[in-house]
């Protein structure tokens, strides 16, 4: 068998989406992945198009709420002790990342992606055959008091800048949006421009499906290390095996950087750790995504269950899972949403790859022009990944990518 024009590490959600448009540039193209399609953080997101969320992660805010939910070991943030050593040189680059000038430079950057992700979305829904997928149902962010609203504001006004549509609420409005809300709750901000997908995992197998009707090939393979060669890059996994590829593309989630360490690249990837809980359909009479923010996880309604998940866990790849924090976020939601029907839910554990200042790398390689890095794009893979395949596409083919890609450069660090 001929070797491909492109070889895609990882069959998630970005990575498919590139693999799709790099064929659709004439290109063959060959996905491998550890696992298969829709195996990791693809399959087990809150499924929303977050367009609306422009501002990072790192950001002062952060940094003030931060002490106070490390403290809670099941909070919305966490570190495990095990973990905490080895993760404080990512820490440090995060408490960096948080800087005004910073934020607003990641905030400029994250801006230009997520316009041009929305641009491409239903385009690329549509070329896919996955637009009957597609949901505008809204999201509803949540308040304990007018003070928690307050402190909310200045993000709402940047924003507002950015001419993104919202709406603040009372209690009595916001009811009329999402019945059932605890009365705890006395405001809320309403986005009328957030999108959703059916089913993330589903979404993602319908990519798996698509791509391979058009001759498209994916393969299980642990990929350990690339080689640039002549003419090519050689892809070798476990086992010995060994591929090659004119051009390849790291898509492969939260292990990328392992494997771009073996072209002598050393990027702060860190693992954030999610977990959900998908009860059946029947459990709330759920009407639009709703963001518990103080407490860091949504409730979001699926074509195959009501999910409550979210929250941050920094402990890397290889520690075990800690259900006691999904368990944590349905109590918590029991209490937020009385009526809600916590019996016969389905837990989840995966990965999000995350890098200090919130942005994704997407970017050629040091060594070589003909790898090109996709990765770390924490909470906002499925978000980002119509408009990282155009870029993606762009760069494969030797075209100028469609917005300034240098703030995403996999060498920033």
């Amino acid at each position: 068998m001929a070797n491909p024009d492109v070889i895609v590490i990882g069959a998630g959600v970005v990575g498919l989406s590139a693999a799709i448009a790099a064929q659709a540039r004439g290109m063959t193209v060959t996905v491998l992945d550890r696992e298969g399609p829709a195996a990791g953080a693809s399959a087990g997101n809150a499924g929303a198009f977050a367009f609306t969320d422009i501002l990072p992660l790192a950001s002062p805010g952060i940094l003030k709420k931060a002490p106070k939910w490390l403290l809670d070991p099941l909070g919305p943030l966490s570190v495990p002790p095990a973990y905490a050593l080895r993760i404080a040189p990512w820490m440090f680059r995060f408490w960096r990342a948080c800087s005004p000038e910073q934020v607003a430079k990641s905030t400029t950057a994250q801006t230009a992606l997520m316009d041009l992700s929305k641009a491409e979305l239903e385009p690329f829904l549509h070329r896919t055959g996955t637009l009957p997928m597609l949901r505008k149902e809204g999201n509803l962010q949540v308040y304990e008091s007018e003070a928690e609203l307050k402190d909310a504001l200045p993000g709402w006004k940047v924003r507002e800048a950015h001419g993104i549509e919202f709406h603040h609420l009372d209690a009595s409005r916001m009811a009329e949006i999402q019945p059932g809300l605890a009365a705890r709750f006395t405001h809320g901000t309403f986005t009328p421009g957030w999108y959703s997908i059916a089913d993330p995992k589903l979404y993602t197998l319908a990519l798996a499906d698509h791509f391979r009707s058009l001759g498209g090939i994916v393969e299980r393979a642990n990929v350990t290390a690339l080689r640039p060669v002549e003419g090519g890059v050689e892809v070798l996994s476990v086992g010995g095996e060994t591929r090659r590829a004119l051009q390849v593309v790291l898509s492969a989630g939260a292990f990328s950087h392992r494997i771009a360490r073996s072209l002598d690249e050393r990027i702060p990837l860190e693992t954030e750790r999610g977990y959900n809980t998908t009860l059946p359909a029947d459990a709330f009479d759920l009407r639009t995504q709703v963001t518990f923010g103080g407490h860091g996880f949504v409730v979001t309604r699926l074509s195959t269950g009501i999910r409550v998940g979210g929250a941050v866990e920094l402990g890397g790849l290889d520690l075990p899972p800690n259900f006691r924090r999904s368990e944590a976020m349905l109590r918590k939601a029991k209490d937020f949403l009385p009526g809600l029907k916590t019996q016969g839910g389905r837990q989840w554990f995966g990965f999000r790859p995350s890098l200090p200042d919130s942005l994704p790398a997407i970017g050629r390689a040091r060594s070589t022009p003909r790898v090109i890095h996709a990765f770390g794009h924490g909470h906002l893979g499925l978000t980002q990944s119509a408009g990282t395949a155009r870029l993606v596409a762009d760069l494969l083919s030797g075209q100028t990518p469609a917005i300034d890609i240098t703030p995403f450069s996999p060498q920033r660090f």
